[in-house]
């Protein structure tokens, strides 16, 4: 039960969310049913439609990718049920066309009231924030939760810098549909699940890619022995016990004990960060990828060298010691190289209102038990959160813990 927002001042203000992804639209749930005055604004879904490529698939299971709801209900079982689709399991990988329109069900069901609008700018203003909209419209709040997704925090090598204004370098993000690379050879950098479902895609589309990985071999995850986890043998369930996350341990450590990951030592979290579920690839795609196009493992890219004579692009490629491994002549490098999380890539956060957070080493802001940054009323939750509450922040079920975290600690009031 979440505690109904009250008092004077910051609190007769409205609070509005950033962002209407699945992040955004489980706080602006939780909050509606606290009583919470709220106003949301974004497009539905908006990173995943235009940031996430044709084709691909979610690599969480679909009991793990359910936007959280007071109700209990709206899950993404419920949504195939209106459909009249049958139930599914840990062996239905869920398409992305598909969990986007469960989305906007969600949304339509659950937080109606999304302003289909931007926000430009947040800034501090006496009493509570000033919101700037897209469109002019300047609103003040009491407080404003972020739920801005992934896409600003999109990391781009310092080192392949030069290429990405030429456009012969790119994220994982900029592209919602890969097959204009068909026919062109492309470096596929990284080893996670972004980078070997990209190399696939383009493959599948005509395209010539090369994976670029850093690891010694690729990984895959293991195919489920059932469709449920319940239905495993009870040995094996007692041996690797079923999470949000999948089964094992360290999953269910991470996926149950969000709350108390964040009084770990950072060193500690930023382990774990790293290596519970690290990059891999998801047990259905191994079979889109061994033996279907070129992987260089042990390899990282030294120098790239724009070679304007042919519009392509020359990359040096050196192995784990740094030694001089082999050339590498592509038309476009794609740099499937995750996410980094600093506030001061933010750029809807105003200047000085971005340099009055405090940070953990990096850039990602130090947030109270409530998501509550050192700026009184200023909230993060998603991709933003995760080096604090942990890796379960990084996924669809992380939503539950963070919107009834976020909502509570917003009706009660900053700091």
């Amino acid at each position: 039960m979440v505690p109904e927002l009250g008092g004077t001042g910051r609190g007769r203000l409205p609070v509005v969310v950033v962002g209407a992804g699945p992040y955004g639209l489980a706080t602006a749930a939780w909050l509606g049913a606290a009583g919470v005055t709220t106003r949301v604004f974004g497009e539905p879904m908006d990173s995943w439609r235009a940031h996430m490529p044709d084709g691909m698939f979610l690599k969480s299971v679909p009991t793990a990718s359910s936007i959280s709801a007071p109700d209990g209900r709206h899950r993404f079982a419920d949504f195939r049920a209106t459909r009249g689709g049958t139930p599914v399991g840990d062996t239905y990988p869920i398409p992305v066309d598909e969990f986007i329109a469960y989305g906007h069900w969600f949304q339509k069901e659950r937080v109606p009231e999304v302003e289909r609008a931007a926000v430009r700018e947040v800034r501090a203003a006496d009493g509570g924030f000033g919101v700037t909209l897209d469109s002019g419209e300047k609103i003040t709040a009491g407080s404003v939760v972020v739920a801005s997704g992934l896409v600003p925090y999109a990391y781009r090598p310092p080192g392949l810098a030069p290429l990405f204004p030429a456009g012969l370098a790119s994220h994982p993000c900029d592209h919602a549909d890969l097959s204009a690379f068909a026919g062109r050879r492309v470096a596929v950098v990284g080893a996670g699940q972004s980078a070997l479902e990209s190399a696939a895609l383009l493959y599948e589309t005509g395209a010539r890619p090369t994976v670029i990985a850093r690891t010694s071999s690729l990984l895959f995850g293991t195919p489920p022995t059932t469709n449920l986890p319940e239905e495993r043998p009870r040995a094996v369930r007692l041996l690797k016990p079923a999470s949000t996350l999948g089964p094992g341990w360290s999953h269910v450590a991470v996926s149950r004990g969000a709350g108390a990951y964040r009084r770990l030592p950072l060193p500690v979290r930023n382990h774990f960060l790293r290596t519970v579920l690290g990059p891999s690839g998801a047990w259905w795609l191994r079979d889109r990828v061994d033996g279907r196009f070129p992987v260089l493992c042990g390899r990282r890219v030294a120098s790239a060298q724009r070679r304007d004579d042919e519009g392509t692009v020359r990359l040096e490629l050196a192995d784990t010691t740094g030694r001089a491994a082999e050339s590498l002549d592509v038309d476009h490098v794609l740099t499937a190289t995750g996410y980094r999380v600093d506030v001061d890539r933010l750029d809807l956060l105003e200047p000085t209102l971005r340099q009055a957070v405090r940070t953990l080493p990096g850039g990602p802001p130090v947030l109270s038990a409530g998501f509550e940054s050192s700026v009184p009323g200023l909230y993060f939750t998603s991709l933003a959160a995760a080096p604090t509450f942990g890796p379960v922040l990084r996924f669809v079920c992380g939503t539950d813990f963070a919107a009834r975290r976020v909502a509570g600690a917003v009706a009660a009031g900053p700091r």
